[in-house]
């Protein structure tokens, strides 16, 4: 069952900040934490474009789960890249932190106000017949069973579920630029920083059938990512001003998630009536 799925991914990510804890320290295992805690909520986001593609798409359920393995499998490659390549780039310019933080607050910023502008700019790239994706290579709109690929007389051409995939490794080209330098101002630790994506991203493919119903229904959520995406962002501008530990930053990315979703399940009042 997904749910168990879920719950074991979960327990899995917080058994390795306790090894942390063991081996590095409460530290190390603070900033895990908190990287893994940031990771997982902003990799959430992901969901609401998951949902869109296979909408669009009309990708049954079925087919979904490989779809996602292998989109989760080139994530993680290319975070890896991403982390590499950030954590070498503060290290040898300081300076790089303030143009990552200026990118993280631009993430807040379309998390709070460009929501739409987002979802118009997915289906369009998942119309099959006239994306992007089918001016590179054929595309046919028939899905066959669970392939990529399927034969067209002498050639191969992608079917939807090929498009559905680059669509989501291309969305979460996108997200790293956002939450690669939001981890990266928590630790600069590469094996902490690539180890909370990975156990953030391994469970994602279970957390999807999960709670892409229920993450519509959280009219606030998207709020409270933009405002932990804010913070995280102040918190790289000012930190040769202010120091925010990382046992600091997990109280306020679970704050915020918590406030977020108590406010999005308090019913709305309706509106009274004037009375005659």
């Amino acid at each position: 069952m997904p749910i168990v799925r879920v719950i074991v991914w979960i327990g899995l990510g917080l058994a390795v900040g306790l090894w942390f804890a063991a081996t590095q320290g409460a530290t190390a295992a603070a900033e895990y934490y908190a990287a893994y805690f940031l990771e997982e909520s902003l990799s959430l986001d992901n969901i609401f474009v998951f949902a869109i593609v296979f909408s669009e798409l009309h990708i049954p359920e079925r087919y979904q789960r490989r779809v996602l393995g292998f989109g989760i499998l080139g994530a993680l490659v290319f975070r890896a890249v991403a982390i590499g390549g950030g954590i070498a780039l503060i290290t040898r310019f300081t300076w790089a932190i303030y143009p990552f933080a200026i990118l993280i607050l631009l993430a807040a910023w379309r998390l709070a106000f460009a929501e739409e502008r987002e979802r118009r700019v997915v289906e369009g790239a998942c119309d099959v017949c006239s994306s992007w994706i089918a001016r590179i290579i054929p595309v046919s709109p028939v899905i066959h069973g669970h392939d990529f690929w399927r034969r067209e007389g002498n050639r191969l051409v992608a079917t939807p579920l090929l498009v559905a995939l680059v669509v989501i490794e291309t969305s979460d080209i996108v997200f790293a630029l956002d939450s690669v330098p939001a981890v990266l101002s928590v630790s600069h630790d590469p094996f902490i920083v690539y180890s909370s994506n990975v156990m953030a991203m391994l469970g994602l493919r279970s957390l999807f059938f999960v709670v892409s119903d229920v993450l519509g229904r959280l009219r606030f959520f998207r709020y409270g990512l933009a405002i932990i995406l804010a913070f995280t962002g102040a918190k790289m501008l000012a930190a040769n001003v202010i120091h925010i530990s990382a046992a600091a930053s997990v109280l306020v990315i679970a704050a915020v998630l918590l406030a977020t979703v108590l406010l999005s399940v308090v019913p709305r009042r309706s509106p009274k009536r004037g009375t005659v």
